[in-house]
């Protein structure tokens, strides 16, 4: 079990990293492998943690990438400015709202997690917002594909 558990976080991660690897093919692997609630619930954790891992470096990309002068310059005589300018404001100093947008994105898949974890970082939503909130919705998403993998294969 902790081959798999160790195996699936690895992957977790970059999956989250790498978009063109779907962390779902290989949950139903997980599942076909390791049986059960208790090791859907295991690998449900051990995806939504890597994943964590995986989308917090997208943030930090994003988020130290903005800083740089070249985005400065790009963002200082572009229309994206007002955009940015706008969705700001409406973050900051607003962590349930942040915090919600995250969950439904970790859990749901849309907006893509991918492209929030980037708005979170530009957006600089603070880190004890998006890391709870995209753990808990990556691992119940995650969990729950595995009891649905786990039931419809066994």
């Amino acid at each position: 079990m902790v081959i798999l558990w160790l195996s699936m976080f690895g992957l977790s991660i970059a999956s989250a990293l790498l978009p063109f690897l779907p962390i779902e093919a290989f949950i139903i692997g997980g599942a076909a492998a390791r049986p059960g609630t208790t090791a859907a619930v295991s690998l449900g954790i051990a995806a939504g943690a890597g994943a964590t891992i995986g989308k917090v470096i997208w943030y930090e990309a994003a988020r130290r990438g903005v800083q740089s002068d070249w985005a400065q310059k790009k963002l200082a005589g572009s229309k994206i400015q007002p955009f940015y300018d706008r969705w700001s404001a409406r973050m900051e100093g607003r962590p349930v709202f942040s915090g919600a947008l995250m969950l439904v994105s970790a859990f749901v898949g849309i907006p893509p997690l991918l492209a929030m974890a980037a708005v979170a970082g530009l957006l600089r939503v603070p880190m004890w917002v998006f890391l709870p909130t995209v753990f808990l919705g990556r691992s119940l998403r995650f969990g729950l594909l595995f009891l649905g993998a786990d039931v419809a294969l066994h």
